[in-house]
């Protein structure tokens, strides 16, 4: 399918996060998304963002209000991720993520959190950013092969 048509329908705006690791507050995991054959693997938050946001440039789903702005000029958008086949579950969390709207410079939607069964609403990605921080952190601490902290006393 060519990256230059507009892609509709309600499937296109769902993106699974797998997060597999989450250390010293770095995510590490993959993500999938129906308009990608496979899934693309993130190191980071901000690559995770940062490959996202690629995908929904690609798609042009849903439609950006602003222009891209960058220090340099920006490739053509190409969407080629390596295959992954691991299962669509992160072994630390899953979450849905559904982006309605980018406006604003920033995305709209909301986060489904799998494990907790719990949905909330977004208005920027920094929300975003705190819904997962906040759902990792505790899921982290909540670990029972966590190693104990030791004490400073």
């Amino acid at each position: 399918m060519p990256l230059n048509n507009r892609i509709w329908g309600n499937a296109y705006r769902l993106t699974t996060i797998c997060v597999d690791t989450y250390e010293n507050g770095v995510p590490e995991g993959r993500f999938y998304n129906p308009y990608i054959e496979e899934g693309e693997r993130f190191q980071s938050l901000t690559q995770f963002l940062l490959r996202m946001e690629i995908l929904l440039e690609g798609m042009d789903f849903p439609q950006s209000s602003t222009s891209r702005r960058s220090f340099a000029h920006a490739p053509p958008h190409e969407i080629r991720f390596p295959a992954i086949t691991a299962a669509r579950k992160g072994k630390l969390a899953t979450f849905h993520l559904r982006v309605l709207f980018r406006q604003h410079a920033s995305w709209q939607g909301s986060l489904y959190w799998m494990e907790e069964d719990r949905e909330e609403s977004f208005r920027s990605v920094l929300e975003l950013i705190l819904l997962m921080e906040s759902a990792l952190t505790r899921r982290f601490e909540n670990e029972p092969d966590r190693p104990e902290k030791e004490s400073s006393a």
